[in-house]
């Protein structure tokens, strides 16, 4: 059976023969080879040729130029997008991220100049036989993140390729080769010459690894953690109260709860998780009992998160999400308190899932006291049969038709009757209205 994945390898290996009979070399390259060693579906598939990018368009009738400049087409066929590069090897790198030219060159040449040696492989897939000229293979064998060549010049070259380190050890679950981990160490500070977009998009795919709690690790040994979120760096070493958080400090907090998350937790659950507690340290004090207090953190965590995202360039509804999940998190030791209408309304937020969540595993990574987290869930069966906000039983209109006019007192009055219907004390419109000009005082 035809499956988007095999439809895609087939759509690769056709453009490869195509350009085979046109008298070219034409190999799939990087990543995609790495998968398919390692048994698993590329994502997409990438082709690398001594073919021109003018030679490249001519020969499929869909394409465009992505980086004519390196040497690279985008072409279209069977509703798949394939990058189909020519060989190259590049010129000085005067900003950390690009070369400033190119020059296009042999495979051998072109496998010179990537980034890690579990990357720089070649599969030819009429022969169906790998060609590494970096001893790619042998690392992707061992569980090795090897920069080719001289790993200085490497990070040197492109910044961004420190993070892609830290991600690739992450989510494959690999060692960083020592002289490799020696300079990414070294050139940490230097990730902020990389544009926020960048490394928001590697920090998002390293914690949203099932391996999260690696990559938090490998992060904070290597000093990209403080470079990129010193807010988060700041959490380590801030003591807690040891009745309450018997695991340590805010930075040992945090990482249980990372690990305690469900592999495919949501980009906002996980990124409240890191950032649910940045106000501890700048809130940090100590009463007169000597006990530690963290006054306001999570209003002031909230302010610092919503900093933090748009500085790395998130989206308005990934930030508004995360933001909203570290200002409640506090809120959750109440509930069992809160009057029904209360509850409802906090329980049908749209971000309430993710926060119960956040709230299990902050629980859980401390003090280990559940009963708020069972006494939602509990609730949570109670409600699942009809909507926790029903339609409501009065609108404007039926105020309108009693004879008032639209006004601030319009919201006051449909609050009231919304708080009544859902503690079951109205039931029907009806109801609601005799309800409403008895106790707002409306003549008939």
């Amino acid at each position: 059976m035809r499956t988007p994945e095999n439809g895609m390898q087939e759509t690769a290996h056709d453009i490869v023969r195509r350009l085979r009979a046109a008298g070219h070399v034409a190999y799939y390259a990087g990543g995609s080879v790495r998968d398919l060693l390692r048994g698993q579906a590329p994502k997409d598939i990438d082709v690398a040729t001594d073919a021109r990018p003018e030679a490249v368009q001519k020969m499929f009738s869909r394409t465009y130029a992505v980086g004519a400049h390196f040497g690279v087409v985008v072409v279209l066929e069977e509703g798949f997008q394939f990058e189909v590069a020519t060989f190259r090897s590049d010129g000085a790198y005067l900003d950390g991220r690009r070369p400033a030219e190119v020059h296009f060159a042999t495979a051998e040449e072109d496998a010179a100049r990537r980034d890690f040696t579990i990357n720089g492989m070649f599969f030819d897939p009429e022969g169906n036989e790998v060609i590494d000229f970096v001893g790619g293979r042998a690392d992707l064998e061992a569980k090795l993140v090897r920069a080719i060549g001289d790993p200085s010049q490497r990070f040197a070259e492109d910044r961004l390729r420190l993070l892609r380190a830290i991600r690739f050890a992450t989510v494959l679950d690999f060692e960083i080769e020592p002289s490799t981990w020696e300079a990414v160490v070294a050139h940490a500070a230097s990730i902020k010459e990389i544009s926020a977009e960048r490394i928001r998009e590697e920090l998002v795919r390293i914690f949203m690894s099932p391996q999260r709690v690696r990559g938090w690790d490998l992060l904070d040994a290597s000093g990209l953690l403080g470079a990129i979120l010193p807010e988060v760096a700041a959490m380590k070493g801030c003591e807690q109260p040891p009745q309450f958080h018997p695991e340590g400090d805010v930075f040992k907090h945090t990482r249980i709860m990372l690990g305690l998350l469900p592999p495919a937790a949501s980009l906002p659950l996980v990124f409240s998780v890191l950032f649910h507690d940045i106000g501890k340290p700048p809130t940090f004090s100590v009463d007169e009992t000597g006990r530690i207090r963290f006054n306001g953190h999570d209003r002031v965590g909230a302010e610092m998160t919503e900093t933090i995202m748009q500085r790395l360039r998130f989206s308005r509804a990934e930030i508004d999400a995360t933001v909203e999940a570290v200002r409640q998190h506090m809120v959750f030791k109440d509930v069992p308190n809160m009057r029904l209408a209360k509850l409802k309304r906090f329980m049908a937020r749209p971000t309430f899932e993710d926060e119960l969540e956040l709230h299990r595993v902050d629980c859980a990574s401390s003090h280990g006291m559940m009963d708020n987290f069972e006494f939602l869930r509990q609730k949570r069966e109670e409600f699942a049969n009809e909507p926790i906000i029903p339609p409501p039983l009065v609108h404007g209109g039926d105020l309108i038709s009693l004879g008032l006019k639209p006004g601030p007192r319009f919201g006051e009055i449909l609050e009231a009757v919304e708080t009544r219907q859902l503690e079951g004390a109205l039931t029907s419109r009806e109801e609601a209205l005799e309800w409403v000009k008895a106790e707002f005082s409306i003549a008939n």
